[in-house]
């Protein structure tokens, strides 16, 4: 193994709900793994104003798992950023083809992130604004997710480990 990280970005609109949330239930799923790989988990969004703190309903509901999101600041998804990630997992479909749309480098690995999810829809809808009920569904939405994705690193994206 070269020893470099593999660097997964979640990508959503203004980076202050559904991808720190998402950024961290995945950070906090590797961690727990016995032997990860080297890794990276960070969040983007496509529409960002960089340095925003996640909205106060995102931090509570990750609270309530135990995973603090009080430093997050939000970053605006660069043509740098997709360059240097090895994976990119969108909130949306509309974020995804503006991801394929707008910057040249077409990274190897861009999904959904619910694609992984066993049933539901792919798509992450939009808290913003909503009750703190609706952060917890799109947190429980994202953390549905998990397992598969998991699943998908493991067999598609990290390097293999020799025995």
């Amino acid at each position: 193994m070269s020893g470099q990280p593999t660097i997964i970005t979640v990508v959503c609109t203004a980076n202050i709900c559904r991808s720190p949330m998402a950024e961290g239930l995945l950070r906090h799923a590797l961690d727990g793994e016995l032997a990860p790989p080297p890794f990276l988990v960070e969040s983007a969004g496509v529409a960002a104003r960089d340095g925003e703190r996640a909205s106060q309903n995102s931090i509570t509901a990750m609270k309530r798992v135990g995973i603090d999101l009080s430093r997050h600041r939000s970053r605006l998804l660069t043509a740098e950023r997709i360059a240097r990630s090895d994976v990119i997992l969108c909130m949306t479909t509309s974020h995804k083809r503006m991801i394929e749309t707008l910057f040249a480098k077409d990274p190897s690995h861009l999904r959904l992130f619910r694609d992984f999810a066993d049933s539901g829809s792919s798509e992450v809808p939009d808290p913003y604004g909503g009750s703190l009920d609706e952060y917890v569904q799109c947190r429980d939405s994202l953390l549905d997710a998990i397992p598969g994705l998991l699943r998908f690193l493991y067999h598609e994206v990290f390097p293999p480990t020799k025995k």
